[in-house]
């Protein structure tokens, strides 16, 4: 009996030779076992890790050693033997900044002494106080040194982001602060960074300031109170480049939030030729120059300040575009020295165009300025429009602004050189000179000549739906002020103006310019003694405003069923502004 496996090839009955079968089962075998092998491996290997797991305490894993676990239940006396922590490896010496590196700085050294916590810090952070308690401890004398040493730690080791000086602590520093990228600065409010007596410091050195001169990135500053120490360095005048509180070159992403900053000679915060900037919820009061001041940056946006003027503005761009102004408190105590503008929009051309084309400036109310409220300027060499164009002013409330005795460019908002701009929804009240006014400063005191050089023709602003009242006449050179709306270069600028209120201004209404559309009544406010602007129920300005015109296209999109839904909506709005839930805004209830 013949024994094999035949094949038919081309008709013919071909066998194949036992011999190659059983080497083909041979080599199935041993891959079968090395297989076998492999698993047996991976399973005593997997035994082995799990045995090497279990003998670690579950309380001391990584993912176990947070804050939250960080309580006396887990403090206890099976998990943190003798023979974990022992006198050689728990002692003083350990705890020093000098022993804060890297191999160091281990998981085994975290003790409870060392995680100094607050109750929103990370572990990530490294403590600077002066009761002796933080990993970087000061004196009341240079603090700089320690503090410089905590940021300069945190930029080498990055898994800290985060240098927190504690409070209540008064820090005296003698040279500057230097921070690096993706760091944040915090501090209780009641850390305070003071300049020290004396300081003596070269023009343009700043208190706080980048690590690198290259620039730095991914910056937050946070928190506590920087004392700027006028008084005891008064040899030096306020806004003359002395001692600004911060000061980026180069920088983006920079954050600079619930801040104290008051007292200085100079900015609260200086920012040069950057990018990303959010500075919110900062109290500042009488700084000597600005408390925002924004040189050649784009996306620029500052909100909820509280802001006391000194010597200038409260905040400033100057050829810097993509800004932002809102919900801030602006004004000033009359004083010698009491400040500038409220917020200061200025474009200088020089040899390269730096537009200033899509700024934003509302709800903010802005009172009692030495200066305008707003100062909106362009000049410098010649400009085409777009490079100056479309800055947008509304919802926003000015009152007492102009109060300076030998000014004569004030107002509510003083303006020239820029192109079409939108000045609404606002409210004017017993502002000096006017609540609108172009004009600029001249004569031989100013060393600029402040004319403008636009390219383009005629410079328009739109002012609609604002309510003007009450406005006086400024302290210097009198004549001829004290009206709502001044057009003071008529044969160059020209205003549009459309449903605004206007009401007790002492001079009239406006000089050089006009209105088919404007009305003259008492607007009605609740209380505009305390300065409650909202209106009253019967007030002439209510369903008054201006209504935007929709376009044809528009219209014929538009269904029987929107159109009533949009009638309702309306009726609804109406009726709430006129129960007095907004202030400026029920006038433009058509819109």
């Amino acid at each position: 009996m013949r024994v094999g496996v035949y094949l038919e090839v081309g008709g013919k009955m071909n066998e194949k030779s036992p011999g190659s079968i059983l080497k083909i089962m041979e080599k199935i075998g041993v891959s079968i076992l090395i297989f076998l092998f492999l698993i047996l491996l991976g399973m005593f290997v997997l035994f082995t890790m799990q045995s090497y797991s279990s003998s670690i305490p579950s309380n001391y894993t990584q993912s176990n050693f947070t804050q939250s676990n960080l309580s006396s239940s887990n403090f206890t006396q099976s998990n943190f033997t003798q023979s974990n922590f022992t006198q050689s490896s728990f002692t003083q010496s350990n705890l020093t900044p000098s022993n804060l590196t890297q191999p160091n700085f281990t998981q085994a050294n975290l003790t409870q002494a060392n995680l100094i916590q607050s109750n929103s810090i990370p572990n990530e952070t490294v403590y600077v106080a002066g009761d002796g308690k933080g990993d970087f401890n000061c004196d009341g004398i240079d603090d700089q040194i320690e503090i410089n040493k905590a940021l300069a730690y945190v930029a080498k080791n990055p898994e800290f982001t985060t240098v927190y000086l504690k409070g209540p602590n008064t820090y005296v520093i003698s040279d500057k602060i230097l921070i690096g990228s993706d760091t944040t600065l915090e501090g209780d409010p009641t850390a305070v960074i003071k300049l020290k007596d004396n300081a003596d410091w070269l023009h343009q050195r700043p208190l706080i300031t980048q690590m690198s001169s290259f620039g730095n990135q991914n910056i937050t500053i946070t928190g506590f109170e920087i004392d700027g120490n006028y008084e005891g360095n008064t040899e030096k005048m306020r806004g003359d480049g002395y001692y600004n509180l911060i000061y980026f070159i180069n920088c983006d992403n920079i954050h600079v939030c619930n801040m104290y900053m008051h007292d200085s000679h100079g900015d609260g915060l200086k920012i040069k030729d950057s990018k990303n900037i959010k500075y919110h919820d900062n109290r500042i009061y009488k700084l000597g120059h600005d408390g925002l001041y924004a040189i050649e940056c784009q996306n620029i946006e500052a909100w909820n300040n509280n802001m006391r003027c000194k010597t200038n503005s409260a905040l400033r761009i100057w050829n810097s575009n993509h800004v932002k102004f809102h919900d801030n408190i602006i004004y000033t105590e009359f004083e010698d020295d009491a400040g500038g503008p409220g917020i200061q929009i200025q474009y200088i051309r020089t040899s390269e165009a730096q537009p200033m084309n899509d700024i934003e400036v509302y709800n903010n109310t802005i009172y009692d300025t030495y200066g305008p409220g707003i100062w909106l300027i362009a000049f410098g060499e010649p400009y085409s429009k777009t490079e100056a164009q479309n800055v947008h002013i509304h919802h926003n409330i000015f009152y007492g602004c102009g109060t300076h005795r030998t000014y004569d460019w004030l107002g509510g908002i003083v303006t020239s050189g820029f192109y079409d701009t939108l000045i609404e929804n606002n409210v004017f009240d017993a502002n000096y000179n006017a609540a609108v006014v172009y004009t600029y400063p001249t004569g031989s005191r100013y060393d600029t000549d402040f004319t403008p050089k636009g390219i383009d023709g005629n410079y328009t602003t739109i002012v609609r739906n604002n309510i003007i009242t009450n406005t006086l006449k400024r302290k210097y050179s009198p004549e001829g002020t004290g009206y709502g709306v001044i057009d003071n270069f008529p044969e160059t600028h020209s205003f549009v103006l459309e449903n605004n209120c206007l009401y007790n201004n002492s001079a009239g209404n406006y000089p050089n310019c006009t209105s088919t559309t404007d009305i003259y009544a008492d607007p009605l406010f609740v209380n505009q003694n305390e300065h409650d602007y909202c209106l009253k129920p019967n007030s002439p300005c209510i369903g008054a405003g201006y209504t935007l015109p929709i376009s044809l296209e528009e219209s014929e999109e538009k269904t029987t069923e929107s159109i009533e839904s949009e009638e309702k909506n309306i009726k609804s709005i109406e009726s709430e502004e006129k129960n007095i839930k907004s202030i400026i805004r029920a006038f433009i209830s058509q819109i």
